[in-house]
């Protein structure tokens, strides 16, 4: 049986409106924007197992990332996994963690440490390891805010750039949970404290 003239104008409408929607959708994915579901509890209670986000792959090419900002990026040992954690040391410092508490030592002073005030840390999501690295000029520190049950760079070392991927703009689900740039905090509010 043959398609009526119609019918052949609608299939061809339609198969232009797909190629069209593929041709937009796949560098929004790939150069913009892109999705990820938490799994795991290592940035518990900042965000759980399941939640929806929406990753900015834009920001970093023009800024550089901060202390405190919440990342996605390409786990080093297996690259096609992607993790999430946060930001605690930057290029070139030195990190010294007492008891699980936080010291920055700047690239700038040779002697001074600071203790690193991280409100996002709840009490009971702390650890107690002791720690000391110095990061290289491309290096990141990253933790998980639930530190006890997280595999960071406490772990397996410091986060060089290039495998950073963006960070959270929206959280899409749970519906109660909606907000954008989700675990975000005042970079003013990240204290830094003279040990």
């Amino acid at each position: 049986m043959a398609l009526s003239k119609e019918a052949k104008q609608s299939i061809y409408e339609w198969a232009k409106a797909i190629v069209f929607a593929v041709l937009i959708a796949i560098p929004v994915r790939y150069f913009i924007a892109e999705p990820f579901i938490v799994n795991g509890a290592s940035m518990d209670p900042t965000f759980s197992t399941g939640q929806f986000l929406i990753v900015d792959r834009v920001s970093y090419r023009f800024t550089e990332p901060q202390r405190g900002d919440v990342i996605v990026f390409r786990y080093p040992n297996s690259p096609s996994v992607y993790y999430i954690k946060r930001i605690v040391g930057l290029p070139g410092e030195t990190l010294d963690i007492k008891s699980g508490k936080v010291c920055i030592q700047e690239k700038t002073s040779t002697s001074t440490c600071k203790a690193l005030d991280e409100e996002y840390v709840s009490p009971r999501h702390y650890s107690n390891e002791d720690f000391e690295t110095t990061l290289t000029d491309t290096q990141y520190f990253v933790m998980g805010d639930n530190r006890s049950q997280s595999s960071d760079s406490r772990v397996w070392g410091p986060l060089e750039k290039r495998y950073i991927i963006g960070r959270p703009v929206i959280r899409l689900l749970p519906p109660t949970k909606i907000s954008l740039y989700p675990g975000e905090f005042d970079h003013e509010s990240i204290n830094i404290n003279n040990k």
